[in-house]
């Protein structure tokens, strides 16, 4: 079975894991999912990631990073969904929990951060909202 949203299927792996209090989660590979996870890397909401076969498929291990017993990321929700997609500029990027949390955008220049992506004065596809 093919899926329709690679990127929502890895977000909701993570949520799950940390639920389960889980060191790790594996998750198909792509190059995207490889871009959002050095993001969640860069801002600290998860200790690593490594290529790892998956079966006959290469898979990506998310090793899960926890505070004191409680999970890095307390909400990841997928925003621009295969059914609708949302796009901001650079001005208009969304803000989480006033600046506690991060948006994930897909810009020209790679897949950044929201903090990033304005620094950068660049746009792009909303792909997720992380606190």
């Amino acid at each position: 079975m093919a899926l329709t949203d690679p990127l929502g299927d890895m977000l909701t792996r993570i949520r799950n894991g940390q639920r389960a209090r889980k060191d790790s989660v594996l998750t198909p590979a792509s190059k995207l999912r490889s871009r959002v996870l050095d993001v969640l890397q860069r801002e600290g909401y998860i200790r690593g990631y490594s290529e790892e076969q998956m079966g006959p498929a290469p898979g990506i291990r998310i090793e899960l990073k926890y505070f004191e017993g409680q999970p890095a990321i307390k909400r990841i929700a997928r925003v621009s969904k295969p059914g609708r997609r949302v796009y901001s500029g650079s001005k208009e990027l969304p803000t989480v929990r006033n600046g506690l949390g991060i948006t994930i955008v897909s810009t020209p220049k790679g897949v950044l951060s929201d903090a990033e992506a304005r620094d950068q004065n660049v746009g792009g596809e909303v792909l997720a909202e992380v606190f």
